[in-house]
């Protein structure tokens, strides 16, 4: 038998419009699109396996999304500063070579 997550999501009229918004942008980044379909879906009470089978990522990756939503709420769902020193050219000058 499956485990329940204890990150239970219960969304707000207001962060259900942002969600549906987001997961159904043609022009937002992919990991924008799958981060609001993962909570919607944990907001409809989904278990984590379901939900990774439908958007095609690892369990981890899932359980990762409900738990910082959980704790964070839709700031949650952006992406966090990277460890490490900064580039120092653009993409675009290193492809010139």
């Amino acid at each position: 038998m499956p485990r329940t997550s204890p990150f239970i999501i219960t969304l707000s009229s207001m962060e259900e419009r942002i969600l549906v918004e987001n997961s159904r942008k043609y022009t937002a980044s992919y990991a924008k699109v799958v981060r609001a379909k993962i909570v919607l879906f944990a907001a409809a009470g989904m278990a984590n396996v379901q939900i990774s089978e439908l958007v095609d990522l690892p369990l981890r990756i899932v359980t990762k999304w409900r738990k910082r939503f959980y704790y964070e709420r839709l700031d949650g769902l952006e992406d966090q500063p990277r460890c490490g020193r900064p580039r120092s050219f653009s993409p675009s000058e290193h492809c010139r070579d």
